[in-house]
């Protein structure tokens, strides 16, 4: 079931602006897609604030789901995000940098027709870098207690996803939409419009929040009977000289594109919703009774388990292929000799990443002092061993190693998760953080035994020409 489809990142071919009202401030906005680099992710820009700041589409500055996803970073805010993002998404668009001039995006019709059209204007291209893909193996759920509310993942091929809506409302009912494959978001979900309760509308009325000055983007469920001061304020709030509800409950402001627009928008929302995880997701998820904070709860638990599990994820190695440097090629290299040579193989090297092993036996010099009864190996070592790991890429960049040696500068953000025992083998990974200038060398390493992540920690050496 997991055969890995290699697929490339995606972002567009040029920039493209569009321009609306924002549904909570009326104020007219425009958004402008822009590419961006691989790697990248969704991202948005507020042109329209000193220092232009960024704000990522990261379930994490999900600040409140009060009429919609609300981001904030650093006290600037993006209100109303998910139409978009469901649009990205919706698209498999990977990387995107998207300008406002405003807090919001515009409402456009309530849906994400608009901004599916303005992307696929702006053209879709491949990338060089691969997608990276959370493939779901065991069920994940989130439920809201209060509201009744959940969303589970499940594992499956592709990503799908099903909502199941019940407002407990003779006029609505209870309604379900799927989503069998992204590729069928265009056509059948992004047209799907924004929509709200007539109770809910008088409230927003009331306090002067519905300023998009007209309301032909939502469809409007009549779920009491419409008082007379009502009908006045939604006149004005729509522009007309009559208003009527229709057979179907709702406000004769617009028509339907589907029974059950509702179910669709609100699989609309999900996707744009989850697309706040930050990574692909292949697995179907299900939507009981979905609503912004139990999606944004549910990326949130999503997006830590990801990080979690790409933590720990130990990279795969064949330990039996020959090694690219034994252990007198890595001498030829490391003024280290025994007893504090720390590494016996170098496994894979590129210009940016290095591999390299230890075997721990009992006949360690450090064992004998090092909890005689219960023996561990010292942290402090498990830190040396990467170093010199890292060592090995440092001194490949000159062109005689031997006459250099490698001096600490700084260790930082070290963390020891697991113990090493005699008789388990190290594998070291160590990836450069910025690239080598100047002899220095700032690393991100990592060190794994049994399937499991036992140390980490940030290093930067220089390599210095012995005298």
């Amino acid at each position: 079931m997991n055969n890995v489809v290699v697929s490339k990142q995606r972002t567009i071919d040029k920039e493209i602006k569009l321009t609306g009202v924002g549904l909570h401030t009326g104020k007219e906005v425009t958004l402008t897609f822009k590419p961006a680099p691989e790697n990248h992710g969704y991202a948005f820009c507020r042109i329209d604030l000193e220092g232009n700041p960024i704000i990522e589409a990261d379930a994490n500055y999900v600040v409140n789901t009060q009429r919609g996803t609300n981001l904030e970073k650093n006290g600037v805010s993006i209100q109303t995000s998910e139409h978009v993002l469901a649009a990205c998404v919706g698209l498999e668009i990977d990387n995107l940098l998207i300008e406002l001039n405003a807090s919001e995006p515009p409402i456009m019709d309530g849906s994400s027709k608009f901004f599916i059209e303005a992307l696929e204007k702006a053209g879709i291209v491949e990338q060089e870098a691969e997608r990276e893909e959370y493939i779901v193996k065991d069920v994940i759920s989130y439920l809201d207690e209060e509201s009744g509310s959940e969303i589970i993942v499940m594992p499956s091929d592709e990503y799908q996803v099903t909502t199941m809506v019940d407002f407990g409302t003779k006029v609505l009912g209870t309604q379900n939409a799927s989503l069998k494959s992204l590729s069928d978001f265009k056509k059948e979900i992004a047209n799907a419009r924004t929509f709200s309760f007539l109770h809910e509308l008088e409230m927003l009325l009331e306090h002067g929040l519905i300023k998009g000055g007209d309301l032909n983007n939502a469809i409007v469920y009549v779920d009491k009977e419409l008082s007379p001061n009502t009908m006045e304020k939604l006149k004005v709030a729509f522009g007309k000289e009559s208003i009527a509800i229709k057979p179907n409950g709702i406000l004769d402001n617009l028509t339907l594109h589907y029974p059950n627009e509702a179910a669709r928008h609100k699989l609309l929302d999900v996707i744009g919703d989850l697309a706040l995880v930050g990574t692909r997701i292949r697995g179907k998820v299900i939507a009981n009774k979905p609503g912004h904070y139990v999606n944004t709860q549910f990326a949130k638990k999503l997006s830590k388990i990801i990080k979690i599990e790409k933590r720990n994820k130990v990279p795969q190695f064949d330990l039996f292929k020959e090694p690219l440097m034994d252990i007198n090629k890595i001498m030829a290299m490391l003024p280290h000799r025994s007893p504090f040579l720390l590494i016996d193989k170098i496994l894979e090297m590129s210009d940016k990443h290095v591999v390299g092993l230890k075997n721990v036996t009992m006949n360690e010099p450090f064992f004998v002092g090092h909890f005689p009864g219960a023996p561990v190996m010292p942290g402090v070592l498990q830190v040396e061993a990467m170093a010199q790991t890292g060592g090995i890429l440092a001194l490949s960049t000159v062109p005689d190693p031997e006459n250099y040696l490698t001096y600490f500068m700084k260790i930082d953000k070290v963390k020891f998760k697991q113990q090493v025992l005699p008789g388990d083998t190290l594998i070291f990974k160590l990836e450069l953080i910025t690239p080598i200038r100047r002899g220095i060398c700032h690393m991100q390493a990592f060190a794994y035994a049994n399937g499991k992540l036992v140390t980490e920690a940030e290093l930067m050496a220089q390599i210095v020409k012995s005298k």
